[in-house]
């Protein structure tokens, strides 16, 4: 099986796939989320794992974009806590660095770590990845912020734990797939959609009445330019549901209230321990 991640090995996305699957998975390391999606929709993987949103950082936009521009459907999620550390090149010193390197959601998530040093903060593709060229190219004046098997795989040392802003810091990753996937989503009770307003006074009030009135929990509600039409917004909804009759009912009403209605996926709500 071919599971695609953004980043590299050591990588957060590393550690769902690992997590959701096992070790005898090939992965298909992407250094962009873009190269993530042209992977799965080629069908070059089986399955694209995709950090939607942060507990701090807050969504990451243009992945909505990017599963419902390429046709992909949500069969999964899974969420973890995710603990920051800075690491550097065996032996040297933190007053030894003057450059702190990781992803930016990464970087945001330690915001008030970050404002209190007089290192240059760089932006960079992944978190391993910054880790593994520290190692590599034996780079002794740049620190990584990654995870603990980040350190662990590529040898660096760790000087300083737990650096996010809040200590339950918390990232919803989806699993994506050319295809519905049933054996994954055989026990669903959460959807995603998409859905545009018709020009009517109160459509999106009337919408959150439906999904309230057929007992729909909205658990994200995100609006979503439509960059055809100025100042026209898409909106992406996430809801969980005990009855499914019940669901496919509102989603029915949701649709005479809409311009259009798409779901993206019906899978199970799911969290890690």
């Amino acid at each position: 099986m071919k599971v695609a991640i953004q980043g590299i090995r050591g990588s957060y996305h590393h550690k769902v796939a690992l997590e959701l699957f096992d070790d005898q998975i090939d992965i298909i390391e992407c250094l962009s989320f873009d190269e993530l999606v042209d992977s799965t929709s080629q069908g070059l993987s089986d399955y694209g794992i995709m950090a939607i949103e942060n507990s701090i950082a807050g969504s990451i936009i243009p992945n909505y974009s990017l599963i419902d521009d390429n046709g992909l459907f949500i069969i999964g999620e899974y969420y973890i806590n995710i603990h920051h550390n800075l690491m550097v090149y065996p032996g040297v010193s933190f007053n030894e660095i003057t450059n702190i390197a990781s992803h930016p959601m990464a970087l945001l998530q330690c915001k008030d770590f970050l404002k209190k040093t007089d290192k240059i903060i760089v932006e960079d593709k992944d978190t391993a990845q910054v880790a593994k060229r520290i190692m590599d190219e034996k780079v002794f004046n740049t620190a990584a912020i990654a995870g603990t098997e980040a350190a662990e795989m590529y040898g660096l040392e760790i000087i300083e734990t737990n650096i996010q802003t809040i200590k339950d810091n918390e990232t919803r990753f989806v699993v994506v797939s050319k295809t519905v996937d049933n054996a994954i989503t055989k026990e669903f009770n959460k959807a995603s959609l998409k859905f545009v307003l018709s020009h009517k006074n109160g459509s999106l009030a009337n919408i959150l009445n439906i999904l309230a009135n057929y007992g729909l929990n909205l658990t994200k509600i995100q609006s979503i330019p439509i960059i055809q039409t100025p100042w026209k917004y898409s909106f992406f909804i996430d809801t969980t549901f005990s009855d499914f009759n019940k669901y496919k009912k509102a989603i029915d009403e949701v649709s005479l209230e809409s311009e259009l209605v798409k779901e993206f996926g019906v899978y199970s709500n799911y969290k890690s321990q």
